[in-house]
């Protein structure tokens, strides 16, 4: 079983201040295809801003995107994993919590941004090379690498 840090391995962080206005957020998750942001005063996490606060918190009240600050919507009680934590670990706490994103964290300082779908692809991967292992197992040949 893999470890968050297996998980995350090659990815790129992408945050938000909490003076920046939703739209300029908006955008760059947009741009970086996520679903989820980590908001951070300097190296502090102070929230984290996803699609559903985008719906619940933004585009339900009407709000303006352009002129509202992140830190007006972002959601402030942030639950968060540690970069020792595995992957089963994490999704019962994504499960239990009925969330998609968590922010990973080693010595207090945000790593990466963890979601549902990062999980799902390790699993499915690590299956798919034991499935090869047992294959190569029952019909005596060598493992194909991937």
């Amino acid at each position: 079983m893999h470890t968050l840090e297996q998980v995350l391995r090659n990815r790129h962080l992408v945050t938000a201040g909490p003076e920046e206005a939703v739209l300029e957020v908006l955008r760059r998750m947009t741009e970086a295809r996520v679903g989820a942001i980590v908001v951070l005063a300097g190296d502090r996490l102070v929230g984290i801003f996803s699609e559903r606060d985008l719906m619940t918190r933004v585009v339900v009240p009407g709000i303006d995107p352009a002129t509202t600050k992140v830190e007006a919507v972002m959601t402030r009680q942030v639950v968060t994993a540690d970069l020792r934590d595995t992957r089963d670990a994490s999704l019962r706490k994504m499960q239990s919590l009925g969330c998609r994103h968590l922010p990973v964290l080693a010595d207090g300082r945000v790593l990466a941004m963890l979601s549902m779908r990062d999980l799902l692809r390790d699993e499915i991967q690590e299956q798919s090379e034991e499935i090869q292992h047992l294959r190569a197992y029952v019909y005596q040949t060598p493992p194909v690498n991937s």
